[in-house]
C-alpha cells in the first residue's frame, strides 16, 4: 500500500476551489522522475491518488495549484522552496539519529491515517465526471 499527503485545510479555505496536481513518486528505493497529473477539483485529486495508491508502492502528493501571475511571485516562491529545503536539510544535520520514534510522530496525524485506511479509498471518478471538473476550473481560471 502507497502514501497519500496532501494539505488539512479548514472546510472554508479559499483553496479548496483551486485546481488540485497530484505528484506520484516512489515510495522506497526505486529512483525514477515523479509524474504530475492535473489539474483537477480536489475531490477528484484525491480519490484519483487514493486509488493508484492503494495497491502499489507509491507516494502521492495531492496539492492545489496556484497560479502565480508575475515574475516576483514565481521568484519568492523559488526563494521559500530553496529556504524550506535548506532548513530541512539543517534540521536533518541536527538531528539525533538515535532519538525516540515517537518523537518522530504526530499521534493525531497516525490516528487520521488509520482512519482513513479503514473507511478505504474513495471510488474514482470517470471520465465524465473529470471532464465536467476540468470544465469547471477552465471556467474558473478564465473568469467565465
Amino acid at each position: 500500500m502507497g502514501a497519500l499527503v496532501t494539505l488539512d485545510l479548514p472546510s472554508d479555505s479559499p483553496m479548496l476551489d483551486l485546481p488540485w496536481i497530484i505528484t506520484f513518486g516512489p515510495l522506497g528505493d526505486d529512483e525514477w522522475e515523479p509524474v504530475v497529473c492535473g489539474p483537477y477539483e480536489r475531490p477528484h485529486a484525491l480519490a484519483l491518488a487514493e486509488a493508484v495508491v492503494a495497491d502499489e508502492q507509491l507516494m502521492a502528493v495531492v496539492e492545489p495549484l496556484v497560479p502565480a501571475v508575475s515574475v516576483e511571485q514565481i521568484r519568492g516562491e523559488i526563494a521559500a522552496a530553496q529556504l524550506a529545503a535548506t532548513d530541512e536539510a539543517h534540521q536533518v544535520e541536527q538531528a539525533d539519529l538515535y532519538g525516540d520514534y515517537e518523537d518522530t510522530i504526530d499521534e493525531e496525524e497516525l490516528e487520521a491515517a488509520e482512519h482513513d485506511r479503514a473507511s478505504g479509498p474513495l471510488p474514482a471518478p470517470d471520465v465524465a465526471e473529470l471532464r465536467a471538473g476540468f470544465a469547471r476550473i477552465a471556467a474558473q481560471l478564465t473568469g467565465s
